[in-house]
């Protein structure tokens, strides 16, 4: 008979296996129902309401992860204390391996759940352009827009490149990096060299 424990594992296994079918479902079909994320997980319905009880319960747990992966990275990068486009370059990196996967969000977040997935992402809203002010503050990035307007601008690049064709392999990341980069003002020489790791 299985343990308390060995139940609860299971559990979580079955929800989180659910959370990941769901990401690669919806970013292949943002519309998707219920009953595709638990087609594609080899589970039945019941089985996904049981643990989220309506799709917008789901699109924001989802939600919730991408915000904890993005600000812990986030978070991490700009206390190391580096030029402002050097840790933008650092974010790029570190999120690169996920942008694809979370970029639902962003379609899902013009949808009927705009305004619920908005409110969770702000806290990465305002670490990015937290970012983007330091090095507008240092002359590192272009001052030409608004913190909060050029950071979203800086990293809907990153989003759209993430969702092309060239999203696998290092071209995509190197991509995404310096096109980034040249919205926020920084100039082509020095863009090149922070992608390219030569500071």
């Amino acid at each position: 008979m299985p343990t308390e424990s060995s139940r609860a594992r299971s559990t979580n296994e079955t929800r989180d296996r659910i959370l990941d079918v769901a990401l690669d479902v919806l970013g292949e079909n943002p519309d998707a129902g219920m009953g595709d994320v638990a087609a594609a997980a080899g589970v039945v319905r019941r089985t996904v309401y049981g643990h989220f009880p309506s799709r917008l319960d789901l699109v924001l747990t989802l939600t919730e992860r991408a915000v904890g992966e993005m600000t812990a990275v986030l978070t991490e990068v700009d206390a190391a204390g580096a030029e402002a486009d050097a840790a933008w370059v650092e974010f790029i990196a570190r999120v690169w391996p996920v942008a694809h996967r979370y970029r639902v969000l962003l379609a899902l977040r013009r949808g009927e759940y705009g305004e619920a997935i908005h409110g969770l992402l702000g806290p990465v809203d305002e670490l990015l352009a937290g970012l983007v002010e330091r090095g507008q503050d240092s002359d590192v990035f272009a001052h030409h827009l608004p913190a909060g307007i050029l950071s979203q601008v800086a990293y809907g690049v990153v989003v759209a490149i993430a969702d092309s064709e060239m999203a696998n392999g290092a071209s995509g990341a190197r991509a995404a990096t310096v096109t980034s980069l040249l919205m926020l003002g920084v100039p082509e020489a020095r863009a090149t060299a922070l992608a390219a790791g030569r500071p």
